[in-house]
């Protein structure tokens, strides 16, 4: 029986040129290389330039993607970006990267989920792929959380930076088996009980302010690891594979040590773990699609290895995504 599978294409990531190394915040924050290294596995980060927007960020993404692809802008009918970190309140940040890849038809939306919207906007442009309203599509990860951070608070400020990620998938026939490439399976939820643990203290309706990033870290990381293995599980049941099977484990990249204690839960050898937590911070929507270019650009994720992700993030947001490259 033949199936649509959303097939990935190509991949391109954009990081701006500052880095923000933990001594420079150690100048000027209470805290140290040391604590901040102990505690998130972070050694640095990425600072988004003075006038430099998160849809700049994007487009940079895009164009990267699109060329690793090998197709032309003009493909693409259907672009969905994930952000916590829009350009402006309206339109959409997506809008003006479609404008800027000369883009004149199909649709172009934000999707807001925090740190999970990458996996949520994968989900939801397989699930129009797969349906026939689109073709083709840039999937996009994009923030400048370093424009809603309180620089004078050491237990957020160190965990963040700004890039972006994308990727082009395509809807392409497929056998209807496990073994098909694309998108396997995705598994979304969230659970708004928990939304003072991780939110922004602004916005247009209750403040009228952007606002700034708060953080309850332990309790985020408590439920952390039990809602990965949730998604994981629900990935592993959809699908029949196992821990053993999987290729590599691409995870939102917001704390090594979430990261190493949901592998290990999970089964999942270290060796297969794919980290830049260490270099780019927690990127939210757009740490996925960071982590699989840099893996893809390395040499390590080839076509046809089975590739697990999954994040967590505000809300509280959860998912996974299982694909085969």
């Amino acid at each position: 029986m033949s199936v649509l599978r959303s097939v990935v294409l190509g991949c391109g990531a954009y990081l701006p040129e500052r880095v923000l190394g933990n001594a420079e915040l150690a100048s000027t924050v209470d805290t140290s290389d040391e604590w901040i290294v102990q505690r998130t596995g972070i050694r640095q980060r990425h600072i988004a330039a003075v006038g430099e927007l998160t849809s700049d960020l994007a487009i940079h993404a895009a164009r990267a993607a699109l060329a690793n692809a090998g197709v032309d802008a003009q493909s693409i009918d259907l672009i969905v970006l994930a952000t916590s970190t829009p350009d402006q309140t309206f339109p959409a940040t997506a809008v003006s990267v479609q404008a800027a890849l000369g883009i004149h038809h199909g649709a172009a939306f934000d999707l807001q989920a925090v740190c999970t919207g990458f996996v949520y906007a994968l989900a939801t442009a397989d699930s129009l792929l797969r349906a026939g309203n689109a073709k083709r599509a840039l999937v996009i990860g994009a923030e400048t959380f370093s424009r809603i951070l309180d620089w004078t608070d050491r237990g957020t400020c160190v965990l963040f930076g700004d890039g972006a990620g994308a990727l082009v998938i395509e809807a392409q026939p497929q056998k209807g088996t496990r073994e098909d490439r694309g998108l396997l399976t995705t598994h979304l939820r969230s659970d708004g009980r928990h939304k003072t643990k991780l939110y922004v203290d602004g916005g247009p309706s209750s403040t009228g302010t952007v606002g700034h990033l708060r953080m309850e870290g332990r309790a985020v990381f408590k439920h952390a690891v039990a809602m990965i293995t949730d998604v994981i599980d629900a990935a592993f049941k959809a699908t029949g594979y196992t821990a053993n099977d999987i290729t590599w484990f691409v995870p939102h990249q917001a704390n090594k040590r979430i990261i190493d204690d949901s592998a290990h839960k999970l089964g999942i050898a270290p060796e297969k773990v794919v980290i830049t937590v260490d270099k780019h911070g927690n990127t939210s929507a757009a740490s996925i699609p960071l982590a699989l270019n840099v893996a893809v650009k390395d040499g390590r994720i080839k076509r046809g290895d089975l590739v697990l992700l999954e994040a967590m993030g505000g809300g509280f947001t959860w998912g996974s995504a299982l694909l085969r490259w």
